[in-house]
């Protein structure tokens, strides 16, 4: 078996991403999903990533609901999908090889490393903008940037990273590289769900924007009081600096609650403020926009009480 495959698991936006840039190089690429409209149109018509200049980057790859044998995968589905995946994933994955968890939200690494083994689970995050424009169609608003922790089986896998115009990043602490992205997320995300609002626009509005730098000031107290290092000084520049670097984009929770979908609000909000009450830590804004977020994921279900 060539070791130069490699499975990307998930067919939304960043999955999309993460295929056409590698099968745009060559790298034999193939996807596992759930979603058949999207596998579907992947085997039909491939991978397209339209780039911010609107240049386009098209692969072919193929795409599947079941798992074969791989060495390399890198993981891209939301956080509560993770389990199944991890059990989907231990009955393919080789003993030697490799998955690399880029999702959002906190607990996935621990979800896989339970099920899969540590030796088989690397951690990373991922820094773009992206939205899937149809099944197979993502459009991104800035640079690909990847960090991931220093593992020796991810040596493979970094180098394909590479070669396909990822910028890469090995950092030796993959807490901070976790917690570095929930701040941003937790700082933008619920926001903009909430408001149904493009990740720049809260910026523009003042009330807003004071609430972003709140709970991007809140997370970092957390991790504070766990002793974990972040990778910017100031959390309210860092999440201010993506909302505009990322001005266009519609965050990934907002785009689940356009599509009926479950959000991440979970593995990210209501994570954090579980942390939280473990060092008596008050996370009221946290808390808030977790309740706030289940409540409006959940309105839905109201329709189907019947009077």
């Amino acid at each position: 078996m060539k070791k130069d495959k490699i499975l990307i698991v998930g067919t939304g936006a960043l999955a999309t991403l993460f295929a056409a840039k590698l099968s745009s190089v060559g790298v034999d690429v193939s996807m596992l999903g759930s979603w058949v409209e999207g596998i579907d149109a992947l085997n039909k018509n491939g991978v397209k990533l339209i780039l911010p200049d609107n240049d386009e980057i098209i692969g072919l790859v193929k795409a599947t609901r079941s798992c074969e044998k791989v060495h390399y995968a890198i993981i891209l589905v939301k956080s509560w999908q993770t389990e199944r995946i991890a059990h989907q994933l231990k009955k393919c994955l080789t003993e030697d090889g490799i998955v690399l968890t880029l999702q959002n939200g906190l607990g996935n690494g621990e979800v896989l490393s339970d099920i899969l083994g540590a030796e088989r689970v690397a951690q990373g995050v991922t820094i773009v903008g992206a939205s899937l424009q149809a099944p197979g169609i993502v459009k991104i608003s800035g640079d690909a940037k990847v960090l991931v922790e220093t593992h020796p089986r991810l040596r493979p896998v970094n180098a394909l990273l590479t070669e396909a115009n990822f910028y890469l990043e090995s950092v030796p602490n993959v807490q901070s590289l976790v917690w570095s992205k929930l701040v941003i997320n937790a700082a933008i995300n619920p926001l903009t769900a909430l408001l149904d609002i493009h990740n720049g626009d809260l910026l523009k509005i003042p009330e807003a924007r004071v609430l972003m730098g709140e709970l991007a000031r809140e997370t970092a107290s957390v991790a504070e009081a766990q002793n974990i290092p972040l990778s910017f000084e100031d959390p309210v520049d860092a999440a201010e600096n993506v909302a505009r670097r990322t001005s266009t984009n519609i965050s990934s929770m907002l785009q689940d609650l356009q599509r009926g979908a479950p959000t991440e609000i979970d593995a990210i909000c209501g994570a954090i403020t579980r942390v939280g009450e473990k060092f008596c830590l008050p996370t009221p804004l946290n808390k808030t926009f977790w309740q706030l977020l289940s409540a409006k994921a959940n309105r839905g279900k109201i329709r189907e009480i019947k009077t």
